[in-house]
């Protein structure tokens, strides 16, 4: 390795390390809100006298940086609008809508002549925490005291820390303690004890409150069961049973119905389909009446044709007691004749 590539490395590695050991003030930003950058006193002071400075802030590339603003004798010249606002009257410079991508290195120069003087600042960038929670793991009885288990937890935020602190002062020293979890126990003469998680970061804080109650009877040494194992225990065979008494009595009812049905409508008479052959002997116990002789036999043909013509009555003699006039009757009168 050549002596200029060394001297180049220990010149990099000197900027990079000046750079950070330079950084006068750090700056912590919130996630999608705004942030301001301020100078002290003395810059501003400088400003006024030579009327010329500029925003800068660091890339990717260490050997390069972005100019942000440049000011001039009253007036300035703003290459991102839409992203930051320069304030005259402090020089300060404002991040509207502070996301992960502006947390970089800032510096404020200065020219006074040919020397020039600047303010490093450093961003940093955190997400809020959102509201805590607090997760029973565990809760048992044993030796008359109860045992819990709690885990405070935040949903959202950057680097958050946790911690435990008491509510009441009679259990000052139940619930001190840092972290997420918290091993609580008390006698069970005590009937509540309250405790409180704050979530935090650099940005922001909040805090839930947690009120134990005292623990339900269970053996020693055993963890209690959740109330969502009680209702799966309990409620839901009660609704299956529930569910099957329902079906029984449903079909019971159908099965009630449909014999109702069968019983109230009888099978219908011989008379609503009638045949060529019902008709004629109808027909024929109809003209015959109640006679004493024993039936004759009767064909399609006689009931179509009607009654056999008599005999002439004799000379001398009375004709009988003669019948109304009959016409003949043929098969569709017959059959389309009302049934007696």
């Amino acid at each position: 390795m050549s002596c200029s590539v060394c001297l180049w490395l220990l010149i990099s590695l000197g900027r990079v390390w000046g750079m950070d050991r330079g950084v006068r003030e750090t700056v912590l930003g919130t996630l999608g809100k705004a942030t301001r950058l301020r100078i002290p006193s003395e810059l501003q002071d400088l400003t006024r006298r030579f009327g010329a400075a500029t925003w800068k802030r660091s890339t990717e590339d260490p050997q390069s940086k972005q100019v942000l603003l440049k000011y001039s004798s009253s007036n300035y010249t703003n290459y991102m609008r839409e992203r930051i606002h320069f304030n005259k009257s402090d020089f300060s410079l404002e991040i509207l809508n502070t996301s992960r991508q502006d947390r970089q290195l800032y510096e404020y120069i200065v020219s006074k002549g040919p020397e020039e003087k600047f303010w490093p600042i450093r961003l940093e960038v955190y997400e809020p925490v959102s509201d805590p929670s607090v997760e029973i793991l565990s809760r048992v009885l044993a030796n008359g005291s109860c045992a819990l288990t709690l885990n405070c937890t935040a949903e959202r935020g950057d680097n958050v820390s946790y911690s435990w602190e008491s509510r009441d002062a009679g259990a000052s020293g139940l619930c001190s303690r840092k972290g997420s979890l918290l091993h609580l126990s008390y006698p069970l003469r005590n009937a509540s004890i309250a405790c409180a998680c704050t979530a935090s970061n650099p940005v922001s804080s909040r805090v839930v409150a947690f009120n134990s109650s005292q623990c339900s009877y269970e053996r020693g040494g055993s963890a209690g069961l959740r109330t969502e194992h009680l209702v799966l225990l309990v409620v839901v065979p009660v609704a299956a049973a529930m569910l099957l008494a329902l079906l029984f009595a449903v079909a019971r009812l159908a099965r009630s119905l449909a014999g109702r049905q069968q019983e109230g409508s009888p099978l219908a008479e011989d008379d609503t389909v009638h045949t060529i052959y019902s008709q004629v002997q109808r027909v024929e116990k109809r003209k015959r009446g109640p006679a004493a002789e024993p039936p004759s036999c009767t064909t399609i043909y006689a009931a179509a044709t009607g009654p056999p013509a008599e005999p002439p009555a004799p000379r001398g003699h009375p004709p009988l007691a003669q019948s109304p006039d009959t016409e003949p009757m043929t098969v569709y009168a017959s059959v389309m004749m009302p049934v007696a």
